[in-house]
């Protein structure tokens, strides 16, 4: 089967996959989508470090295949949203519904992939490798869908929207009335626009270097589009509640906090290098303010993709204006071409 291999120094699509049977616990998805996220480039570059050869892909949907033993809440032929999260479900974080927080979600990666040539085994990105024809994933991560939800669009739910919508709703927890500035307009970013329009925020500030990305920014919910944050303090004089930095700038953190009203909220969410250092005047926090992390928008999958599928069925949730462009897998190097040089909010791979 076809799949995008990435072995420490270049990526390339084979078509020698093979994936093994799902076993108790796990579920074999046909994958019919996957988005092409920032963080699979990361791992190319380094920014996030992870063993090699690796099947890429972390943001993906499909029809369930066959199920391993114990597996019963989905089943051959349903529509499922791959998430990221393996959590194991029994540790006092997964008790607590923090499934993010539970340290056997991610980080021991296995190896379900082989070469038919050679046997050499691969190693599953992000607990998911969405970019195969065929991936196992643990039961948890498989979540069921509406059947006439498009799968391009249902792909996006695993990793961009609950990221996004997620840092905004249970992160943040954004409340109706209140202030939010946005830096950085792609993929996560559009995701915390269109949170903070559902959570009921007044005035939502975008700002991103690249002006053709107003008309879309406005569309998922930016009231105020701005090339840059100097402009910020005219729209709000005294600061926002919430600031999301979706870049993964070290300098926009300091951005971020200083962009802040009183009692105000800097969510980081952009991908940093792992040894990469911000600064800010820790005197500008004295005043109530604060600095979230935020993984993979706190979210429980299982809960919070079946509500953003109820919220994209009744027009609430944009996913279809996310998925800019679709590509065969065999078009891999375009597709990082077009989000390289931000031309599209989400690419899309199909098989």
């Amino acid at each position: 089967m076809r799949g995008v291999v990435f072995d420490g120094k270049r990526i390339e699509v084979v078509d020698d996959l093979e994936v093994r049977d799902p076993g108790p616990g796990e579920v074999l998805v046909r994958v019919a989508a996957a988005g092409l996220c920032h963080s699979d480039l990361a791992v190319v570059d380094g920014t996030i470090p992870f063993p090699v050869p690796v099947v890429l892909g972390h943001e993906g949907a499909g029809v369930v295949e066959a199920v391993g033993p114990g597996v019963v809440h989905v089943g051959p032929g349903d529509h499922v949203a791959l998430s990221t999260l393996a959590n194991c479900g029994a540790c006092a974080d997964c008790d607590r519904g923090r499934p993010t927080m539970c340290r056997k979600a991610i980080g021991r990666p296995g190896r379900p992939f082989s070469r038919t040539g050679d046997g050499t085994p691969l190693y599953q990105f992000a607990s998911n490798s969405s970019f195969a024809e065929r991936t196992v994933v643990k039961a948890v991560q498989a979540v069921r869908i509406p059947e006439d939800i498009p799968l391009t669009s249902a792909a996006l739910m695993g990793c961009g929207v609950l990221t996004g919508v997620g840092a905004v709703l249970n992160r943040a927890r954004v409340g109706r009335g209140e202030t939010v500035v946005v830096i950085g307009t792609g993929g996560i970013g559009l995701n915390v626009l269109q949170g903070a329009r559902i959570a009921g925020a007044l005035t939502i500030v975008a700002v991103d270097t690249n002006l053709a990305k107003e008309e879309v920014a406005r569309r998922f919910g930016a009231t105020h589009f701005l090339s840059s944050a100097d402009g910020v303090r005219e729209i709000l004089p005294t600061g926002a509640d919430h600031v999301f930095e979706c870049v993964g700038h070290t300098g926009l953190v300091r951005t971020a906090v200083d962009l802040l009203d009183r009692h105000g909220q800097a969510v980081l969410l952009g991908m940093t290098g792992p040894k990469a250092e911000a600064t800010f005047l820790p005197a500008a926090m004295f005043l109530d303010k604060s600095i979230l992390g935020c993984r993979y928008g706190s979210s429980r999958p299982q809960r919070d993709i079946a509500l953003y599928a109820e919220l994209y069925r009744t027009g609430t949730l944009l996913l279809d204006e996310l998925v800019t462009a679709t590509y065969p897998v065999e078009d891999f190097a375009r597709a990082v071409e077009d989000a390289e040089a931000g031309k599209v909010a989400r690419g899309v791979l199909t098989f």
